[in-house]
């Protein structure tokens, strides 16, 4: 575990995090001070994550996640790369709004051009919960509130876009409350298809951990009807059947 105030940042590995993959003395600069305006206290390196032999929560195209300390609280931030096919963080800014409107996805904090500042999830990606010997009746409870989520984002037309890679997306924390997380390719243009990509990766895909087998679903032919049906009609009615055809 290392833990860096913000004035520790211009030294390396941390300069080139806060503004991976390269860094510019000018770069830097702005970036501290935007963390400043946030707020934010230290960063703490730790994750299960690498970059230039140091810890980090989290790696995607477009930004870094790390754990940081705002106020005495532990938040996540995630930055801006410099090679991002974007020049600001406040689109996803917006749409983790939306997402958190109807109570998905972790609270948004805070933002700015290069940064967002969220709820830290402490807890495990959905394979790796689901490798644990969970039970029937805990498992049904995740994936009944996954699948809630899901409708409830498919009702305020936000497409989260990369829910048929589940495990990526979706975190378990210590009180078995499943997170959606990471919006950055999500959109309110296109017609969502959050139930129907969650539920083709949990019940139809083979890497979803044998949750088919460990539900007693040997009809899968019941599950491909109803989505088609709530492709046609997003209806809570149809929501419903394909609750009932995965057992939950």
């Amino acid at each position: 575990m290392t833990r860096k105030r913000l004035e520790q940042l211009i030294d390396e590995p941390y300069a080139t995090i806060i503004c991976y993959p390269r860094t510019t003395e000018k770069e830097l600069k702005m970036r501290v001070q935007q963390l400043k305006k946030l707020q934010i206290d230290e960063l703490e390196f730790i994750g299960p994550k690498r970059i230039l032999n140091t810890q980090i929560l989290g790696k995607g195209c477009v930004g870094l996640v790390v754990l940081a300390h705002r106020e005495n609280e532990k938040v996540a931030l995630k930055i801006r790369r410099i090679d991002a096919d974007r020049t600001s963080m406040l689109r996803e800014a917006k749409l983790l709004r939306k997402a958190n409107s109807v109570q998905v996805g972790p609270q948004l904090l805070d933002a700015s051009k290069n940064f967002l500042v969220m709820q830290f999830v402490e807890g495990d990606l959905l394979l790796q919960w689901l490798e644990k010997d969970a039970g029937k009746p805990r498992l049904r409870a995740i994936l009944r509130n996954i699948l809630e989520q899901c409708w409830r984002l498919d009702t305020a037309r936000l497409d989260h876009g990369e829910l048929s890679h589940g495990p990526k997306h979706v975190i378990i924390d210590g009180m078995d409350k499943p997170y959606i997380v990471d919006f950055e390719t999500s959109s309110t243009r296109r017609r969502p298809s959050n139930v129907t990509s969650i539920s083709q990766f949990l019940f139809m895909s083979g890497m979803s951990s044998g949750i088919p087998r460990k539900l007693g679903i040997k009809n899968k032919e019941k599950i491909v009807d109803s989505l088609r049906r709530y492709r046609r009609d997003m209806s809570r009615d149809n929501f419903l059947e394909i609750l009932k055809s995965c057992g939950l």
